[in-house]
């Protein structure tokens, strides 16, 4: 047996102490299934809390929240979901679609909260928006069209550009709808796009060393949490080959990318987390509307753009929601 497997199978045999003074004590127990690292997500960690806290809940108090990290380690998730279901947690809070589709394959009776980047009914998470009908509910962004605007702020940063390409993790469930949405949204704006795929280190440094064969101007980057995992070394590739990017998440022109847009992640994880603590109160996961987030994040990195020899047009700088000098 591998030492990885041995640890998730440990994992199922023994209570952590959090957990199982929980059940001794018969405190309910929110399960986080985090798709990244535990580095990656300290701030999901504090967001989980302070939804929680909204309905109530204090960690550590009178509910315990248990984490379970797969670090972008998609074959992870069934394992660590099903740890979850063993463990008769109270509600499982998922942090992507992956991480859902684990959880809602791994039990069909407790709760799970997700928030994904998708549409959860062609997924099979929930029956309807409105009224999801089963175990399951959350918050979601629709990707498709997401994808399409952070395109076209990409063609308005870099206009001359005639030709992109877009890399895209070929194991996300997301990636086939993700790119036949760039490739329309390409069409209508003009724009030749190349799909180019990266789903471990060596990947994206081939990736960015085809995107001249290509005659690729700029770039864009999908939505993905391995992806997100590798930003430092996405960032530094853009900048060995200058080649204009645009990512997901602020993240990315925080570190040195040049943009980002996307719904504001950290709202989207505390909205569930309120969601998992309405669940505790009482609260019915199938009457429970999917919830689609209100605020979204455009960040420009002005270093980064003059380093590249970009003149944002002033529009841009009006519509951003930060200006990294």
């Amino acid at each position: 047996m591998r030492r990885r497997d041995f640890a998730l199978f440990a994992a199922g045999l023994f209570l952590s102490p959090h957990l199982a003074r929980a059940q001794q004590a018969n405190v309910p127990v929110v399960g986080v299934l985090h798709t990244r690292s535990q580095t990656d997500t300290m701030d999901a960690v504090d967001d989980v809390r302070w939804g929680l806290r909204q309905s109530g809940w204090v960690d550590g108090q009178n509910v315990v929240v248990e984490h379970r990290w797969a670090d972008a380690d998609y074959d992870r998730l069934a394992a660590l979901a099903s740890d979850l279901g063993r463990q008769q947690v109270s509600v499982i809070l998922t942090t992507s679609l992956v991480a859902a589709r684990a959880a809602k394959a791994a039990t069909s009776s407790i709760p799970v909260v997700f928030t994904i980047g998708d549409d959860p009914v062609k997924h099979g998470l929930v029956a309807n928006l409105n009224r999801p009908g089963g175990n399951a509910t959350g918050i979601a962004f629709m990707l498709v069209e997401l994808s399409a605007k952070r395109l076209e702020l990409l063609h308005e940063l870099v206009p001359d550009a005639k030709v992109m390409a877009a890399l895209v993790n070929p194991t996300n469930p997301n990636m086939q709808a993700q790119s036949e949405g760039l490739e329309a949204a390409a069409r209508a704006l003009g724009l030749r796009l190349y799909i180019v795929h990266g789903s471990e280190d060596a990947e994206l440094e081939a990736a960015f060393g085809s995107l001249g064969q290509h005659g690729a101007q700029a770039l864009f980057v999908g939505a993905d949490p391995f992806l997100f995992s590798r930003r430092q070394l996405l960032v530094r590739l853009a900048a060995k080959y200058a080649v204009p990017a645009i990512y997901e998440w602020r993240e990315f022109p925080e570190i040195g990318g040049l943009a980002s847009y996307a719904p504001s992640r950290r709202e989207a994880s505390r909205l569930a987390a309120v969601y998992a603590g309405r669940i505790l109160a009482g609260a019915l996961p199938s009457e429970l509307p999917v919830q689609r987030p209100t605020k979204f994040e455009f960040v420009l990195n002005s270093r980064t753009a003059k380093t590249l020899g970009l003149i944002i047009p002033p529009t841009l700088l009006a519509r951003a929601d930060e200006v990294i000098e």
